[in-house]
């Protein structure tokens, strides 16, 4: 989350996305550089080789998934066929998909907020938290500007109601199931609705927060 973009081969992100289901399922305790060796379908000498450690596994999965979220980022802010408001949809369609995609990590991120209070994960959060954080006021400030936005937005305050609540739902999502009737539905259905009406519910919320409609 640094300045300098890291490229990594496809071996790596093969054993990074092995280690990220370890990691989320087991804990990075009960994870064994072997169990990760396997499901990659690789040697342990490959894994030593690319990253040294599982602690610098860990570091390196936390750098990629941070790298391609400032991107995504970067990307549609400077997107120039959107109005600020169609950004913040886009930014909350954007955080959703990848919520919903990549739950072993936002999980694994969880835990991590929960037991760790340093530590260079712990650090490499911060700066994907104050990265985002950044870019999301710098959309902020542009719809201010041409009048879009109100002005004083909390952003730290609005990016914990998307983070949170999204995740909440997302992490829950057998209990909303089964609370709201919806076992019925095929999981393809049930992913599909409940993308729908998070990502509808929270426009509504930051439009009511954003704008002077």
């Amino acid at each position: 989350m640094k300045n300098q973009v890291i490229e990594y081969s496809e071996k790596q992100v093969q054993i990074m996305e092995a280690a990220e289901q370890f990691f989320a399922e087991n804990g990075f305790d009960g994870t064994s550089v072997r169990d990760i060796a396997e499901k990659a379908g690789v040697n342990l000498a490959m894994i030593s080789y690319y990253f040294g450690s599982k602690e610098k596994l860990m570091e390196s999965l936390f750098r990629y998934r941070g790298e391609s979220i400032k991107l995504q980022l970067e990307s549609m802010i400077e997107n120039k066929e959107l109005t600020s408001l169609q950004k913040v949809y886009a930014l909350i369609d954007g955080y959703i998909e990848r919520i919903m995609k990549q739950q072993c990590f936002y999980k694994i991120m969880s835990r991590v907020q929960m037991v760790e209070l340093h530590g260079i994960t712990t650090q490499l959060i911060y700066e994907l938290k104050r990265t985002n954080q950044e870019l999301v006021k710098k959309l902020i400030l542009e719809g201010q500007r041409n009048g879009e936005f109100k002005k004083h937005i909390d952003v730290p305050l609005m990016m914990a109601t998307l983070v949170g609540t999204a995740s909440h739902l997302v992490t829950t999502q057998h209990y909303y199931r089964k609370l709201n009737n919806l076992e019925s539905l095929s999981d393809e259905e049930f992913t599909k609705h409940i993308k729908k009406k998070l990502s509808n519910h929270l426009k509504s919320l930051f439009k009511a927060i954003l704008t002077y409609e």
